[in-house]
């Protein structure tokens, strides 16, 4: 397990004086989503207005909203994973998923679609006239100093460090794009991006707008878990909000989440192979609470 913890503001200590390159997984939204606010910013893009020939807008993309479906439920995805093939091209996932075929009317229901997101890479490319890698770098990696987070490209970047050899996992089955890099880089961007060192107030309180989805989630710490733009949000236990997301692929969980209480504000990046979603969000939890602890 790989753990990085930041106190108020305080840059993480590395575990080690290596510290590997692991997959990001989904909190690879939460950096798509602030790459796509920085265009808002930029006027760019635009939340609200219907983007061309859809009937849904960035805002309900980037809150999956859009009503979308998800490739994470076709059978043969998972298998081809499994059998170690090579990812099919976006044209052949939209087709096997009927991807163009909304599922509910925008706004009007939540269904998490990583398909969403692929759209939000695409904008993001067009709107910046560059490829999804150098965007997301100009827009928010150099701006937040983040240096060693990189999108994975080849099989043998997401295995070679900290992952069982044997994975042969191909980045692009993620098909919005797969970072990796150091858990102290994903809780020192977390922590700089919710710290308003990127956004203004009014797009970063955007980004933070929630929509419930429920009460509480067997075997995981959320006690009103939300979704916001890129980012899960919620009430844990403790009486604590926090945000951040957690990511999940073969063999390894991510999850990277701040809290703040008062003044106090405390961000925990962790990284597990073979562990569950669960456990891994209920360690972040304990390791916000001790360092919010500490600074009373």
């Amino acid at each position: 397990m790989l753990i990085s913890v930041i106190s108020n503001g305080q840059s993480p200590r590395p575990p080690g004086q290596f510290e590997p390159a692991v997959p990001w997984w989904s909190f690879t939204k939460t950096v798509l989503a602030a790459t796509a606010l920085t265009l808002v910013r930029d006027r760019l893009l635009d939340l609200d207005t219907s983007l061309p020939e859809s009937a849904f807008t960035l805002r309900q993309l980037l809150r999956h909203e859009a009503g979308l479906a998800d490739y994470g439920e076709l059978p043969e995805y998972h298998a081809a994973i499994a059998n170690h093939e090579a990812a099919w091209s976006p044209d052949e996932m939209m087709r096997r998923l009927d991807g163009r075929r909304l599922r509910y009317t925008p706004g009007a229901a939540w269904r998490y679609s990583n398909v969403g997101y692929m759209l939000v890479a695409r904008l993001i490319e067009r709107a910046t006239d560059q490829p999804l890698k150098e965007a997301v770098r100009r827009q928010v990696l150099v701006p937040l100093d983040i240096s060693t987070a990189r999108f994975a490209t080849e099989r043998t970047d997401i295995h070679r460090d900290y992952l069982d050899s044997s994975l042969n996992y191909d980045p692009a089955w993620v098909y919005h794009g797969l970072l990796i890099g150091p858990v102290s880089q994903a809780a020192l961007l977390l922590d700089r991006l919710l710290a308003g060192e990127l956004l203004p107030a009014n797009l970063l309180q955007d980004m933070q707008s929630t929509r419930v989805l429920g009460g509480p989630i067997a075997g995981r710490p959320w006690i009103s878990p939300g979704y916001a733009l890129g980012l899960m949000r919620g009430a844990i236990g403790g009486g604590l909000i926090v945000a951040g997301h957690t990511g999940c692929g073969p063999g390894s969980v991510v999850a990277v989440y701040r809290g703040t209480v008062g003044e106090a504000t405390a961000c925990c990046a962790v990284f597990s192979p073979g562990a569950n979603e669960g456990d891994i969000e209920a360690h972040v939890v304990q390791q916000i609470h001790e360092a919010l602890e500490k600074t009373r």
